[in-house]
């Protein structure tokens, strides 16, 4: 029987399309709110941020082994981890420095362990306090689940 490694090879390719430039996202709010991003190396997620031409975020992430939730597959969870992650960023990207206040998923496929996946990303609104951001987890043409999630801004003395 075969066993299975502990650790993941550091070799992912995490690169970006070519109109898009590298971004420290994470930088904006601080090392301690960086659940999904915060081991670059690790068997969870691993992850690079990019702005887009129009200057909207974009994640590329791979699902490691300890996202396992169905044999083989990502869990729901870990796909809701990284759009409550990648889009409350997006808000901060654009200038909002927020909370998420809801977040609602739908999954469309199963993620299978080991893929690279894109999270594209855009803020749809902002209205007083209130700021809206939809994102969807895709690889080509295959959607694996689309978000929307409405950010509360911070009381600037936070």
């Amino acid at each position: 029987m075969e066993e299975t490694p502990s650790v993941v090879s550091s070799c992912v390719d995490l690169s970006g399309d070519d109109d898009w430039t590298p971004f420290d996202a994470p930088s904006l709010v601080g090392a301690s709110l960086r659940f999904v991003s915060g081991e670059p190396d690790g068997n969870r997620y691993r992850v690079r941020y990019y702005r887009n031409a129009e200057g909207e975020l974009r994640a590329r992430i791979w699902f490691g082994p300890e996202t396992e939730g169905p044999p083989g597959h990502s869990h729901g969870g870990a796909m809701a981890a990284v759009f409550d992650e990648v889009l409350g960023l997006a808000a901060w990207t654009a200038g909002y420095g927020i909370v998420v206040g809801n977040l609602n998923v739908s999954f469309r496929n199963m993620l299978p362990l080991g893929t690279v996946a894109t999270v594209v990303s855009t803020v749809l609104s902002a209205e007083g306090r209130k700021i809206k951001v939809q994102g969807r987890l895709v690889q080509g043409e295959t959607v694996f689940a689309e978000a929307e999630c409405l950010c509360i801004t911070l009381p600037q003395k936070f």
